[in-house]
């Protein structure tokens, strides 16, 4: 079977994941408790994964609070 980028699977030893990147060489999953992983495309093993991959957040980055560092004020 023949697996495309987005599609849910499931891996013996990693568990399941999404295939997030495929090409001929490289196939790039990221597992739901292991993460990013890559595999060989030829010698990669996967089986359709049962049901829906669950929704991940989205890590937000914010900004660093600026330290205005104005005149000083003197009284």
């Amino acid at each position: 079977m023949t697996f495309k980028a987005g599609q849910y699977v499931h891996h013996t030893k990693y568990g399941n994941g999404i295939i997030v990147e495929r090409d001929e060489d490289r196939t790039t999953v990221d597992f739901d408790t292991a993460g990013l992983k890559k595999f060989v495309t030829s010698i990669a093993s996967f089986e359709m994964a049962e049901g829906e991959a669950p929704k991940k957040k989205r890590s937000v980055r914010r900004k660093a609070k600026s330290t205005d560092v104005g005149t000083p004020v003197v009284m």
